[in-house]
């Protein structure tokens, strides 16, 4: 329930809360009253147009200042204004003049990306007169029609208290009206009146206006009576730029289309391998006996063909595997060193053995690199020598494979030639997208562009086909994989298991499946004592055993790639 205060209240009481609102009152009031006269503040501002039928507004507009004049006065004039999507208008300022209290002043023009800023000196002057010319301010309508749009008051730094202005117009009108308040007010201002009979000259008023705010008249033209001056620019912006209007999008399906056929013929031409007739078959496990079987090499398919057929690419480990299958062979002997502390470097020793069987160009190469006829290396130190040789042990494992017909031409000369080409397109298709998204609207065509050029670098990498051997050959290798990687370890014949054994190693290094092998030949070591020279081609220290073969021929694989490719 509501509470009154009792009747007995005091006046006095009263009368203090009467005199406190009344000294409120004065407080507030007092600045209200004082800013009228202010100092900065205009009593008015009368701006004259005058339109030609070219469109152009000749604009004359006086200040007329209540109270002391600022030292300068700041227009800012809107000349480029944002319709509708990337679309805006330009307005151009220009022919302007200036006189404070009757004499001319010159003013500072400044333009930025979106507005023309006038600055003027005032001199002390209670008058300003500022004039100046406008293109652009007459546009066409949808109907056809003809309508001057501009702000005859705008972007003064100082408040207004009363706006009049007149526009001289070169003929008939189809509508006057004006709105005033913010940049994007649709209030209309004070008033807004047509020409009376014989005048040709729209008369608008509006007023008080704070800094800033505007008035904006609107007065429409038939057809042909004045000429439309708009420039209407493109703003750049992420969705012109790459545009789905039809014709852009029409061209970059069209391009992907084609460049995609394109690639996919290249593909087929270049780096589609061609049909396989019968398996060409690298090794087997011939039967010997019942449950017994032994490894035989059936055509001279080396180890380090194996690799470079399979991925088309000269990898550390065919080189390796390719050192191993020599030693087992009996070119090289690969002694491993005892090591001084439990926490030295492993290290081997690599010594050339004379005789055995024939060599490959790239397998000689790499032993004359690796170990002179006669004489012992390191790996440790084998040094830039031989990294030297690397290169042309490469280039001779590359022609081997053309001479033997697995391909047509050199993987590497065919691939390294068409990945620059794809560097080349893609770096032009980065070019040429920018180019055309800053510049116009068809940057969907340069991301096709973009996208053709990844393309061509997939098959780049794809390069080159291999020939009907090489297909055939390549099948023949993933059925000797399959064979690596299940036939039984335990049915090579007895007494020649290591050798066996030995004899596939390199292949399985490189194809998969060494490990299974290796614990093959640690499952025949049945006895207690040191195996260290139990290998042909691998010696170990004196308290060496073959169960150590895993761990000493995967620190071997680790070292040597490390150091033949080690930069």
């Amino acid at each position: 329930m509501r509470r009154f205060p009792p009747a007995s209240v005091p006046r006095r009481r009263l009368a203090r809360v009467l005199l406190s609102c009344a000294v409120a009152a004065g407080l507030l009031a007092g600045p209200l009253v004082g800013s009228a006269s202010a100092a900065g503040a205009a009593s008015t501002v009368v701006a004259a147009g005058s339109l030609g039928k070219d469109g152009v507004l000749a604009v004359q507009e006086t200040v007329t200042f209540s109270g002391a004049a600022p030292a300068q006065l700041t227009q800012r004039f809107e000349t480029r204004q944002d319709l509708v999507g990337d679309q805006q208008l330009v307005q151009t300022l220009s022919a302007v003049t200036a006189t404070a209290g009757g004499a001319a002043v010159t003013p500072t023009v400044s333009t930025d990306s979106r507005f023309t800023t006038v600055t003027l000196p005032t001199n002390g002057a209670s008058e300003v007169v500022l004039g100046y010319r406008v293109t652009g301010a007459t546009v066409t309508l949808d109907s056809g029609e003809t309508a001057l749009r501009w702000a005859l008051l705008q972007g003064l730094d100082v408040s207004v208290e009363s706006f009049n202005a007149t526009v001289q117009i070169p003929g008939g009108i189809s509508y006057v009206r004006c709105t005033a308040g913010s940049p994007n007010s649709p209030v209309p201002c004070r008033s807004a009146a047509a020409a009376s009979e014989g005048a040709q000259t729209p008369v608008f008023t509006d007023g008080p206006r704070g800094p800033g705010e505007v008035v904006i008249v609107d007065i429409g033209f038939p057809t042909g009576t004045v000429a439309a001056t708009e420039v209407i620019d493109r703003r750049w912006t992420l969705g012109r730029a790459f545009s789905a209007a039809p014709l852009p999008l029409a061209l970059a399906l069209a391009l992907l289309v084609l460049g995609g056929i394109g690639l996919l013929l290249l593909h087929r031409r270049g780096g589609q391998d061609a049909r396989a007739g019968d398996v060409s078959r690298v090794a087997e496990f011939a039967p010997t006996g019942q449950g017994q079987s032994e490894f035989r090499v059936v055509d001279d398919v080396r180890p380090g063909h194996v690799g470079t057929v399979a991925d088309e690419r000269v990898d550390p480990i065919d080189i390796t595997a390719t050192l191993v299958d020599l030693a087992v062979r009996g070119h090289l002997l690969i002694t491993e060193l005892p090591r001084a502390s439990d926490f030295t470097r492993a290290d081997w020793e690599l010594t050339r053995r004379p005789g055995g069987d024939t060599l490959r160009p790239f397998e000689q190469a790499l032993l004359d690199g690796i170990a002179p006829e006669g004489g012992t290396v390191a790996v440790s130190q084998l040094g830039s020598r031989v990294r030297e040789s690397i290169g042309n042990v490469q280039t001779l494992l590359y022609d081997d494979m053309v001479g033997l017909g697995w391909y047509e031409r050199r993987p590497d000369a065919i691939r390294g030639r068409f990945t620059r080409l794809a560097v080349v397109g893609l770096v032009l298709a980065v070019v040429v997208t920018v180019l055309l998204a800053a510049f116009t609207t068809f940057g969907l065509v340069g991301l096709a562009l973009l996208v053709l050029a990844l393309g061509l670098v997939f098959v780049a990498q794809e390069m080159p086909s291999r020939t009907a051997k090489g297909s055939a050959l390549l099948t023949g290798l993933g059925a000797l994989r399959s064979d690596l990687l299940s036939h039984a370890t335990n049915e090579m014949p007895p007494g020649r298991e290591l050798d066996e054994i030995s004899q596939l190693l390199p292949y399985a290094i490189v194809l998969g499946g060494s490990e299974r092998w290796l614990d093959a030949i640690v499952a025949s070591d049945t006895d207690a004592d040191p195996d260290s020279t139990d290998l042909s081609w691998y010696h170990g220290p004196a308290s060496w055993h073959l169960r150590d073969l895993p761990d000493s021929l995967r620190n071997f694989i680790t070292s040597v790639s490390g150091t033949l490719f080690s930069r």
